[in-house]
């Protein structure tokens, strides 16, 4: 008998299996696709030669990620590779703000009038960001803080919505980035902890950047299986659960799934009834005959552009999506262009880019041409540039990863309560009504991106069990 199994095989569900197997358990992995990776894939999805990630690309919470940074990955190949900038926003004048790896810089970019609050804002954690990372992507109760008193000072500052810490500042420039740092999680401006979203971003440039993986994302998922297999675990692909009657007796059944998702296989009835997912994302893969032309000098350095011309902008793009039940007129796009500082993303001088818009849950549209118009207004003869595109929309990216619900690449709405509160409300977000059962996808705390917490975090409860038992 196994002492776990793990089902499904993105960066969650592979932290967990490495986390119990480095301590001396017996794990196996089953994964429903013919390749592990989830949320971190790599895939030529356009023209031959150019390599793209159906989803992650940039992994700021990946490189700032403790349980990844507690394993020796760069020894089976995992390579982070940084732009002169993690990130720009530009502007329809043809300037930009940035978040650059310089806090000084960064609130440069900003103008005097702002320079000096966004310091204010981001000096008490810089300088413990390791700890507060630590304990931030660690709770609830899966450790005792390390630093309570700056952990309860970063609750201060981010625990309400973001439309109250934007009040610091007085010009668009700071506003319109940090909310569009708020909308990497597709929540809301005015949702609770939406400022703590937008820190937890911004900090994680300054300290490490927002750098992406040589080769492709898909680069973390195979350094994780790589170890995991050095550690005696065994990885099996093709393998659909609809049951756990399909998978081998195990002391510990480990879920990377959607919390409705385990509820079926387990038999656990309405028990997740009130998990909400939120709103879907349409993205378009682009091959590009070269780089992207945006009129910002800064946005053509930068690994990731967020695009949306104003704070108003931005919050309107993000309430039709999520409340208003309609796609944008004009959406506001994270960008990503690995091919800044991985050239071998493409055949020589090509370029691979990605863009996506915030669209209904379940959306059936076409967001395409809103998304170019909008990629025009800042990056005037783009469609020129244009070799091939792979769209998906909100149906495609949940037949490509059932995690996405209605094309919710989070996992569930991060937003409200949910935020924190992630599957339910509960002490043991992890466990389930069967004490041998557990869930470790991006349903429970810290919530979504590629970072392996919430597989770590799960680990603990699990090997707590299994050493209890």
């Amino acid at each position: 008998m196994l002492d776990a199994v793990v089902v499904g095989a993105g960066p969650n569900g592979l932290t967990a299996a490495v986390e119990l197997a480095r301590r001396g358990f017996s794990v196996a992995v089953f994964e429903a696709r013919d390749t592990v990776g989830g949320g971190s894939r790599t895939e030529e999805l356009t023209l031959p030669g150019f390599r793209h990630d159906p989803c992650a690309a940039a992994h700021p919470l990946g490189i700032n990620s403790p349980a990844f940074r507690a394993m020796p990955l760069e020894r089976y190949g995992l390579e982070w590779l940084h732009a002169q900038l993690p990130m720009a926003h530009p502007f329809t004048d043809g300037s930009a703000a940035v978040l650059a790896r310089s806090v000084a810089e960064t609130a440069a970019s900003f103008g005097p009038r702002d320079a000096g609050a966004y310091r204010r804002l981001v000096a008490p954690f810089l300088s413990k960001w390791d700890t507060l990372a630590h304990d931030f992507m660690s709770l609830p109760l899966t450790a005792l803080p390390r630093d309570p008193v700056t952990l309860a000072r970063f609750g201060l500052a981010g625990l309400p919505p973001s439309t109250w810490l934007m009040r610091r500042f007085r010009d668009e420039r700071a506003k319109a980035l940090f909310a569009g740092l708020v909308a990497h999680v597709i929540a809301p401006l005015e949702g609770v902890a939406t400022g703590a979203v937008g820190l937890v971003f911004a900090l994680a440039a300054h300290a490490r950047g927002w750098p992406v993986a040589r080769g492709g994302s898909q680069s973390i998922a195979d350094a994780l299986t790589a170890y995991l297999k050095d550690l005696g675990g065994t990885v099996h692909t093709d393998y659909e659960v609809k049951r756990l009657d399909d998978l081998p007796p195990a002391r510990a059944y480990v879920f990377d799934t959607s919390p409705k998702a385990l509820a079926r296989i387990a038999g656990f009835g309405r028990y997740y009834e009130g998990y909400r997912y939120g709103a879907g994302v349409f993205k378009i893969d682009y091959a590009l005959d070269g780089p992207v032309p945006w009129t910002a000098e800064e946005a053509r350095v930068a690994g990731t552009v967020q695009v949306g011309a104003s704070r108003a902008e931005i919050g309107s793009a993000l309430r039709a999506a999520s409340r208003e039940g309609r796609a944008p007129d004009a959406p506001f796009l994270i960008t990503v262009q690995p091919s800044v500082v991985d050239p071998s993303r493409a055949p020589e001088g090509k370029q691979v880019f990605w863009a996506y818009g915030h669209v209904p849950n379940g959306w059936t549209g076409d967001l395409t041409d809103a998304i170019e118009r909008q990629l025009e207004r800042f990056a005037p003869g783009f469609r020129d540039r244009v070799l091939a595109r792979a769209t998906a929309g909100p149906p495609v990216l949940a037949a490509r990863n059932a995690n996405y619900v209605g094309g919710d690449i989070a996992c569930g709405a991060a937003s409200g309560l949910q935020l924190m509160l992630r599957p339910r409300p509960s002490l043991s977000p992890y466990g389930t009504p069967h004490p041998a059962v557990f869930l470790c996808s991006s349903a429970t705390p810290p919530g979504p991106g590629v970072h392996g917490m919430s597989g770590h975090n799960a680990a603990k409860a699990v090997w707590r069990r299994l050493r209890e038992s």
